[in-house]
């Protein structure tokens, strides 16, 4: 399956070689989305957008004296995940990110490995984000482990619902889709070891994990869950995360990518973490029998404050 997915995306980026390697539109992942998931215009997409920005209010609106690595964020319908995700989202109004490193699980499509998109662009009624293939490329060659599947993103909502908060906060970036089939910790460490290694310019790279929580449990026991994933991600313990997902003691669709992220992000000098917001689905619409958890959270380096005596402290 493997070598007929690689086959089936070296045509396509063929195709896109003998147009001129343009932003074509028969080589641009149209939006699956739009209309349903989030508004369908331009308009009406940038209101809603806007209205989640301005209503989300973190704990800290920035992160003074430290370095954005990593970002936690939902994936569900807007009405449900935006107001949560619009937290994190409010962390990148003032900075400035060349390339978004997107990683999601695969809900509709089996496949072994991890999967790189090489599409030329990802379309939301926002217009167009490159795709950075020259990076998704390298991460290819890094392992065999790491194919081109386009079949795993073809109807895979993850990484598309985030794009239209992507391009309202931040401009001239490309993205860097990446879909994994197997969530193991080995999966997640050989990810997180290969995007440490291959990523240049970290200080202008963004590393983001797409997942929800638990699904379907009545409010109180979803709670539990929840906060057990939680508190490894406020711990920043990816290892304690991974052990408590195969456990059980918690569940995320996107375990997988959240361990992978933070386990990356700690490679390239994140040192600390901030869980901004917390909500279930049954806070929306006031049914609390069976939920969906969602959560977002911020991993950065915090920088060593000079004391009085001239000595760096950690702070």
């Amino acid at each position: 399956m493997k070598k007929i997915a690689e086959k089936i995306g070296v045509t396509l980026f063929l195709l896109c070689i003998t147009t001129g390697g343009t932003l074509q539109a028969k080589d641009v992942r149209k939006s699956i989305l739009a209309g349903t998931w989030y508004p369908g215009s331009p308009g009406e997409l940038r209101k809603a957008v806007g209205n989640y920005l301005a209503e989300a209010t973190p704990p800290i609106p920035s992160i003074p004296g430290g370095k954005l690595k990593a970002i936690i964020v939902p994936h569900a319908g807007y009405q449900y995940s935006g107001p949560v995700a619009a937290y994190a989202y409010r962390l990148l109004e003032k900075r400035k990110f060349r390339r978004v490193i997107l990683v999601g699980p695969s809900h509709r499509f089996a496949f072994r490995g991890i999967s790189a998109n090489l599409q030329s662009g990802y379309e939301t009624p926002l217009g167009v984000t490159p795709v950075d293939r020259d990076f998704a490329r390298k991460l290819l060659d890094a392992s065999p482990k790491i194919s081109w599947v386009p079949s795993a993103h073809a109807y895979e909502h993850c990484l598309e619902i985030q794009l239209p908060f992507l391009q309202t906060v931040l401009q001239d970036f490309k993205i860097v889709p990446i879909i994994m089939g197997e969530q193991d910790f080995s999966t997640c460490t050989l990810l997180a070891n290969i995007l440490a290694r291959v990523i240049d310019h970290p200080e202008q790279t963004l590393l983001l994990a797409s997942t929800d929580l638990s699904h379907y449990h009545r409010a109180k026991e979803a709670r539990l869950l929840d906060m057990e994933f939680i508190k490894h991600v406020r711990n920043f313990d990816p290892e304690g995360l991974a052990s408590s997902l195969a456990m059980g003691s918690c569940e995320a669709c996107g375990g997988g990518p959240a361990v992978a992220t933070m386990l990356a992000a700690r490679k390239l000098g994140a040192n600390s973490s901030i869980v901004l917001h917390y909500a279930n689905s049954g806070d929306v619409t006031g049914d609390y029998r069976r939920v969906v958890g969602y959560v977002s959270a911020a991993l950065f380096k915090k920088e060593e404050q000079p004391t009085a005596s001239g000595k760096g402290q950690c702070q």
